[in-house]
């Protein structure tokens, strides 16, 4: 994999076709494609780079490393080797399991079947054998394998339909056809093998839009664009069969082009440890060298006295390089500080916060029976600190199923429900919709709840009948009827498909058209009408219109399009009307409907012949041939008159409205982008009041170069900023990276809310060129963004602008193969498992099947994971340094030596009497006076067996590093002792089990069941989630808030023991100042202290919590009287040697005076702070929290909130398709259908849409908050 050759840069592409030979010496890629990151080689290698590019691995590692030296280790091994493996392999699995996953899906796709020409015969090829240059035959529903060259189609004239879904997000059928010379070929086998024509053509890039190619064949030659094209992922629909020549295989192909590459992704809190784990590597270093420098200093002063009671035949030792081994004890023994098993711990907290998002039952979609599923356990708490949402529209916004709701006729609006009073009322479930059983042609998914519509049909109102004759006329719809008869439409937007189907069922059917001619069956009647002309839509005109002859001889214009465009060109007789239809738009428009002007206009008999004639000179016209047609569309297209107009509501998913509106409190940014032209895109925008009538202003930058993009931003700014000029001047005249610290600027002064929409084209030049930073610093000032007519390259790089540069936490969410990109720029990406395939989920970080389950993706669990892993952080943090820190101390009385024994002692040592002690075999104890510059070494010679006689005393004043570990002590020549063990101010079993056993689950739980407020609370109020946002659970100053918490507790933990011990006797008048004594004290208020610290910190408390906690203490003590127990010390003596120690400490009262004195000492301090802190300067949570109390007290009665209407904002709600439309098409007669195609689906059932609830959940929120405090106001 390694070694390949690197393949040479494409200029451009020549391809052969039925050539293999030929063509494999250009080695063009295969058709496989590899979504994985790893293979079975290179897993190894690779994941464990990945895994020590944490840090913390790296830092173990060195620990480990450095362990393994006897000079320098005062701990074993194992101790860091066991956790280390253990954390390696468990990710290790995790991202194996991981990849399996993605190595199924490639696995899958590549071994799809298609059909491929070889050796003169169709044969069943997997998809990962298809060579460029192959001709692939296609059939019906079939995916595409590559990008295609179409060659010829069972349709008429070499056409084939296309859904693009997984391309651009659009669900309706897109036309390609071939070139005639190729649409000769048909599906005769033997002349399509014999087809050799050459393909010159672009190098594979990723523009969707664009193709440029010639094919050479028969001695001619043939431009190739971007209609002739069939791209991977699309699907071949209505078509029953087509060929097509593989132009771009597997990784060439444009899709996988715009998939982007698979990322590493690391959350910000383990970007921050990384920092961290560097500082604290820094400081350990700083205390390994003062130690050190201390060693080195009394190695010099006192360490030659030590030496006189010392076998000790060398020279006099080195001070300098004794404070060099120091330093390297020193580092392995503070290295508790950042101990393994915290990531160990952060691992199993995150699994756990994964299962508690797919256990969700509120994120069970039981339509699909699909639950939400965390697809990686590394970026929970990253859902926490989310600022931008970056959301595609097409199925993940809206369920694309339109809908006519109402519509406005000669001043009337039908489709309200009005009482006795003609008071509206809204239309709800409990009304019963129009019958229309007894129309077989009509639609059994349409519902309309008005009867007087039909009533007024009944009647013959000539207005109504020609509102819905114009519907059925004026549009692109194809129609065709399956096995049964049913009458099937193939629909190049929803909308048309809607307004089509709703003058269907209102007795006025399309049933079919010809080049020069469209039937429509009129309440019963057929009537075919004489197709003159189609003056077809595009983006400038936002309008189409067809000029028909009825059966009656006349001529008649019908148009339809934006209401701002048409009532422009309406006769001076429509004036009371519009003025009548322009207040039901607006009120329609209110309503979140899509709308739409319908006009009509009679023309005169010579007047048409002298317009179609000049229109057809301008059709053959060389030069200007789009102008002069657009002025003669103009001049046709007045003095219309007006009939009403049309409200379609875009069928949201269920919940949009709720989630933008809730996650726009909490300070989430949302922009939109999608693949779809701008009005659709910007009337999504108003329907889920991202867009609102009370906005300062909507920026719509549309410039075609990139000087046109630079004026119209700075007119934007302009606007933005108003009369500021000295603000606008310096933001237009830096075109630097520093300007983008201006934004923050900004955002503070600029008043108001804005919105920007931007097409692709513009941004295309935005994104390619120096004005990125002003793109990027006017879109963060503005509320909304809406980008529409973008590729899924151009959304990537959206994401990664704003990720780059603001330096702020993205999320991604989208539900087909054309988000895959953004998906995996993204910090989080989100799939919804949708219509349009899996893709996206399989590229996800995250997924479920609504977009309104996002909003508790991030306000629950997001903003549950980042306070649960901030607590444990900080708990975690604290605990260790109160710790770790504690050997610092000790270091100044122990003659700054990190073990406790030396070379071995001198055969005849000093020997002296003391009174006895009762001690079981032997134990080491300090002198009570000047901890570490004298010791004692007791030691009873029936060794584990109770004896009368005195212990012996060794007492030596000195480095007790200068004795080496497993020595033994002599008596007259004869050994007395047991073999000496290096040894801590703890207990070496102890600093092994207190991260592992003493304290690990109590942090456990904590960091797994804890929470602040319910999650109820946490939907309600979105401010919560702020300071995730803010990073302010955990940063570097509260990383050094509890370093300094941590150091005080070890202080405590140290010095007050130290100070009652140091002329204590204990009741039977002996000494109670013995090493272990001291240290199973300070052991035990360490142990008492840090439980009681995590249970003032537990926010939420279920058995769980108590167990754990109260648990861990009891199992401390337990094993603590096992190790010093006969039992164990008979079995494993050298280990556990101290036996009887506990038992005799323990039952000093004195002893558990100053447990209790260090626990008051280390634990007040912080009580009284949260206490004033609580009661001072509450935090919203502080208030929920209180409130919560009060309310279980009171339990007062909920009350219900009126609903409130959305504020208007009239827009059209034409939803026409990227290019232009079919127009010509349809009336060159390419697309007329020889025979009937396969069925087809028909229109889905449309769905209830949500009223909008924003102005309830501001109240809401605000009342809630209010009410938590009786004194302080909140500000929202």
């Amino acid at each position: 994999m390694f070694l390949c050759k690197k393949k040479p840069c494409e200029v451009e592409r020549i391809v052969k076709a039925n050539d293999r030979e030929y063509n494999e010496k250009f080695q063009y890629a295969d058709n496989r494609i590899h979504t994985s990151k790893y293979s079975i080689i290179t897993f190894l290698p690779i994941n464990l780079f990945e895994q020590f590019q944490r840090v913390a691995n790296a830092y173990f590692l060195f620990l480990l490393i450095l362990q393994l030296i006897p000079e320098i280790s005062s701990l074993t091994w194992f101790t860091t080797i066991v956790p280390l493996v253990l954390v390696i392999t468990m990710t290790a699995v995790k991202d194996a399991t991981d990849d399996y996953f993605r190595h199924k899906s490639d696995n899958q796709v590549n071994n799809r079947q298609s059909e491929v020409l070889i050796d003169g015969k169709l044969q069943n090829e997997k998809w990962m054998n298809v060579k460029v240059g192959d001709i692939i035959k296609l059939e019906n529903n079939q995916f595409v394998a590559a990008d295609l060259l179409l060659l010829s189609s069972s349709e008429p004239h070499g056409l084939c339909y296309i859904e693009t879904a997984e391309l651009d997000g659009e669900t309706n059928l897109k036309v390609r056809h071939a070139l005639s010379v190729t649409s000769e070929l048909g599906a005769d086998i033997s002349r399509l093998a014999r087809f050799d024509g050459t393909v010159v053509c672009e190098a594979p890039n990723n523009k969707l839009d664009k193709f440029v190619g010639v094919l050479s064949w028969k001695d001619s030659k043939h431009s190739l664009n971007n209609q002739k094209i069939i791209l991977r992922g699309c699907i071949l629909r209505n078509t029953s069969w087509c060929f097509g020549m593989v132009i771009f295989a597997g990784p060439d192909t444009k899709l996988i082009q715009n998939s982007g590459k698979t990322k590493f992704k690391r959350t910000s809190i383990d970007r921050l440890m990384n920092t961290l784990v560097l500082w604290i590597f820094g400081f350990l270093a700083c205390l390994g060298i003062i130690l050190a420098i201390g060693n080195s200093i009394w190695e010099n002063q006192v360490g030659g006295q030590f030496r006189t009671f010392l076998f000790w035949n060398e020279e006099e030792k080195d001070s300098i390089f004794s404070g060099f081994l120091t330093f390297w004890s020193y580092i392995i023994i503070l290295n508790t500080v950042v101990p393994i098993s915290l990531y160990v711990s952060m691992e199993v907290i995150r699994l756990g916060h994964s299962y508690f998002i797919n256990w969700d039952r509120k994120m069970y979609y039981s339509g699909k029976a699909a639950p939400a599923e965390a697809r990686t356990t590394t970026l929970n708490e990253e859902l926490g600190q989310i600022e931008y949402v970056f959301s595609d529209k097409t199925g993940t916004l809206t369920q694309n199923i339109m809908t006519f709701k109402k519509c406005s006729i000669n001043g009337r609006i039908y489709g309200e429900v009005c009482d006795d009073t003609v008071q509206k009322k809204e239309i709800t479930k409990e009304k019963e919709p129009v019958d229309f059983s007894g129309k077989p042609q009509a639609a059994r998914s349409f519902q309309f709840f008005d009867q007087s519509l039909m009533e007024s049909i009944k009647l013959g109102d000539p207005n109504v009948h020609e509102f819905f004759r114009l519907l059925a006329l004026c549009h692109t719809v194809m129609s065709e009827e399956d096995s049964t008869g049913k009458l099937i439409y193939q629909v190049q937007s929803p909308d048309e498909g809607a307004l089509v189907t709703a003058a269907r069922n209102c007795g006025f059917i399309f049933k079919s058209r010809t080049p020069e001619t469209i039937t429509i069956e009129e309440l019963g009647t057929l009537v075919t009408y004489q197709l003159l002309a189609f003056l077809d839509f595009n983006n400038i005109r936002k309008r189409m219109s067809v000029i028909v002859r009825n059966p009656a001889g006349q001529i008649k214009l019908y148009s339809k399009g934006a209401d701002t465009i048409l009532f422009e060109r309406l006769h001076p007789s429509s004036e009371d009307l519009l003025c009548l239809t322009s207040d039901h738009l607006g009120e329609f428009a209110g309503e979140g409907l899509r709308t739409l002007a319908i006009a009509y206009r009679d023309l005169d008999d010579k007047y048409f012949k002298e317009w179609h004639k000049m229109l057809e000179t301008a059709s053959a016209a060389m030069h200007g041939r789009d102008d002069q047609i657009s002025g003669l569309y103009e001049e046709i297209e007045r003095d219309l008159t007006l009939l009403g107009a049309t409200a379609i509501e875009d069928k949201l998913q269920e919940g949009v409205i709720e989630t933008i509106a809730s996650l726009s409190l909490a300070s989430i940014k949302i922009w939109v982008l999608t693949g779809d032209k701008q009005e659709t895109a910007v009337n999504i925008g108003y329907a889920c009041n991202m867009l609102t009538e009370d906005m300062n202003d909507v920026f719509v930058i549309a410039g075609n170069t990139v000087g046109e993009v630079r004026e119209e931003l700075r007119k934007a700014k302009g606007s933005l900023f108003g009369q500021n000029n000295s603000v606008l001047n310096g933001h237009v005249a830096c075109e630097k990276p520093q300007q983008l610290e201006l934004v923050s600027v900004g955002e503070d002064t600029v008043t108001g809310d804005y919105a920007l929409v931007i097409n692709g084209h513009s941004l295309a030049h935005a994104l390619e060129s120096d004005i990125k930073n002003d793109l990027l610093e006017l879109a963060c000032l503005c509320k909304t963004v809406i980008c529409c007519r973008v590729t899924p390259l151009q959304k990537a790089q959206v994401v990664e602008l704003v990720r780059k540069h603001k330096n702020a936490v993205t999320l991604a969410i989208g539900d087909g193969a054309n988000d895959v990109s953004m998906i995996k720029t993204a910090h989080i990406g989100v799939g919804i498992s949708g219509q349009e395939g899996l893709q996206a989920v399989l590229a996800s970080d995250y997924s479920f099947a609504q977009f309104k389950y996002l909003q508790r993706l991030l306000l629950v669990h997001g903003r549950w994971s980042y306070f649960r892993m901030c607590k444990f952080l900080c708990y975690f943090f604290y605990k260790n340094f109160a710790f770790t820190l504690v050997h610092f101390w000790f270091a100044f009385f122990c003659g700054f030596s990190a073990q406790f024994f030396g070379p071995v002692p001198r055969k005849d040592p000093l020997e002296l009497p003391i009174s006895p002690h009762s001690l079981d075999g032997w134990s080491l104890s300090f002198s009570p006076r000047g901890l570490g510059h004298e010791w004692m070494c007791f030691w009873c010679p029936h060794g584990g067996k109770k004896s009368r006689e005195p212990p012996v005393l060794l007492k030596a004043a000195g480095n007790f590093r200068e004795i080496e570990a497993g020595s033994s002590l002599y008596r007259g020549g004869t050994q007395v002792s047991q073999e000496l063990r290096s040894v801590t101010v703890y207990d070496q079993w102890f600093i092994t089990l207190f991260n592992i056993v003493y304290t690990s689950l109590p942090v456990l739980a904590m960091g797994i069941f804890d929470q602040d407020v319910s999650d109820q609370n946490s939907m309600d109020c979105p401010q919560l989630y702020e300071p995730g946002q803010l990073n302010l659970l955990f940063n570097k100053r509260k990383f050094f808030i509890c370093m300094a918490h941590g150091i005080y507790t070890s202080l405590a933990l140290f010095f007050i023991p130290y100070g009652a011990f140091y002329n204590a006797a204990g009741e039977d008048g002996q000494h109670v100042a013995d090493y272990q004594s001291f240290a199973v004290t300070m052991a035990t208020s360490l142990v008492i202290v840090v439980s009681v610290q995590i249970a003032l910190d537990t926010s939420y408390w279920t058995i769980i919590n108590h167990v754990f906690i109260w648990g861990s203490i009891a199992t401390y003590f337990s094993i603590l009287f096992t190790m010093h127990s006969n039992g164990i010390f008979g079995m494993f003596p050298n280990q556990f040697p101290f036996i009887g120690n506990v038992r005799h400490s323990l039952t000093q009262k004195c002893i558990w005076l100053v447990i209790l004195l260090t626990t008051v000492a280390s634990v007040m301090p912080v009580v009284a702070f949260r206490f004033l802190k609580m009661d001072l300067h509450p935090t919203p949570t502080d208030q929920i929290r209180r409130w919560q109390k009060a309310q279980k007290k009171a339990r007062p009665v909920r009350r219900r909130r009126p609903q409130a209407r959305r504020s208007s904002s009239r827009r059209s709600g034409y939803a026409f398709a990227h290019q232009e439309g079919y127009g010509e098409l349809i009336t060159s007669g390419k697309n007329m259908r020889a025979k009937n195609p396969p069925p087809a689906s028909g229109l889905e059932k449309p769905l209830c849409n949500s009223t909008s609830w924003l102005e309830n959940l501001c109240k809401k929120t605000t009342d809630t908050l209010s009410s938590f405090s009786q004194e302080k106001t909140v500000k929202l």
